[in-house]
């Protein structure tokens, strides 16, 4: 059974928790065990436990956060010897973003972070797709750890061949390995159409938690149909915000439009287009609303999505 250790914020407590329950299936299945400092027993010395854990442990999560960052012991203690692990090639170590925060310099950069493409978990529209990212990755991680000879986690010295085994040291590359890619219509389409959808379930649980933190608003969600939705604010009964958001309604189905009020002419007020840099597939504003310096940036679907809504809250707030 693969062995899962979790360093976190104690801030961060409920969102571990909120993982252990996405983790539940696996540790149903005997695949995984999962242990934090929630688990020490009264009486128990903190840091002996802690570091037993640590060095016994066959994955380990960083629950990555400004309050993480911020932690002496976690930077100080777990993230050092989590690294030192991970460079033998005994641990396999998994950053998973819990907040917005600067982890560029953080020495765990250059790992793969989930959730897709390090975004945070709490700029998630719905929380649980997040965790089912992340939840997908470790089993993906215990799978193969269980197909890999088991590490032996004890005090006796390793054997001359156990030693001298070459894949327990991972071989020193360079980040620097891309090179150009041409990227197909197929390619763009399928961008596109995962954008919208995300754009899609951004708004709806933007709107959803709108609604709850002001009583004073009314808002409603409509999915026209698989390349269409509107969405609608009232304050105090009154209609504040309203808009369109609209898959491919330009040349070539390569764009996203959004319109304020209802649906018209074909006619819109901004345009999310797909490009790409020869390495990613990005979106980038038309930049009619606010001039050419917006139609320079490079949205990913997060950041496309948030840009469409700040369209939206800008009426809602004036």
């Amino acid at each position: 059974m693969v062995k899962v250790f979790f360093s976190y914020s104690r801030e961060d407590e409920a969102l571990r928790a909120a993982l252990e329950t996405h983790l539940a299936p696996l540790k149903r299945d005997g695949a995984i065990n999962t242990w934090h400092d929630q688990r020490i027993a009264p009486g128990d010395e903190l840091h002996v436990a802690i570091s037993s854990q640590l060095e016994t442990a066959d994955i380990i999560l960083f629950l990555v956060s400004a309050d993480f960052l911020a932690s002496d012991y976690c930077c100080d203690v777990e993230v050092p010897k989590a690294m030192e692990r991970h460079q033998r090639g005994e641990v396999r170590v998994i950053p998973v973003i819990l907040r917005p925060c600067d982890w560029t310099t953080a020495p765990f950069r250059h790992l793969k972070a989930v959730p897709k493409d390090g975004t945070p978990v709490t700029d998630f529209p719905k929380a649980d797709d997040a965790f089912l990212q992340v939840a997908k990755a470790v089993r993906m991680a215990a799978t193969e750890l269980e197909k890999q000879p088991r590490q032996q986690h004890d005090t006796a010295p390793a054997s001359p061949s156990t030693a001298a085994t070459p894949s327990l040291v991972p071989t020193p590359r360079s980040p620097n390995l891309h090179i150009k890619h041409q990227f197909t219509d197929h390619d763009r389409h399928t961008f596109l159409q995962e954008s919208f959808d995300y754009i899609a379930d951004y708004f709806e649980g933007s709107l959803t938690e709108l609604k709850k933190r002001h009583p004073e608003v009314q808002a409603s969600f409509r999915r026209i149909d698989a390349n269409r939705f509107t969405a609608v604010a009232y304050v105090h009964g009154a209609e504040a915000s309203r808009c369109v958001v609209q898959l491919g309604s330009t040349a070539f189905a390569r764009s996203i439009t959004y319109s304020y009020g209802h649906l018209g002419d074909g006619s819109y007020n901004e345009s999310l287009d797909v490009a790409d840099d020869g390495h990613i597939l990005f979106l980038k504003p038309l930049g009619m609303l606010f001039g050419t310096s917006q139609s320079k940036e490079r949205l990913s679907k997060h950041k496309g999505a948030e840009f469409l809504w700040t369209m939206f809250m800008d009426r809602l707030q004036q």
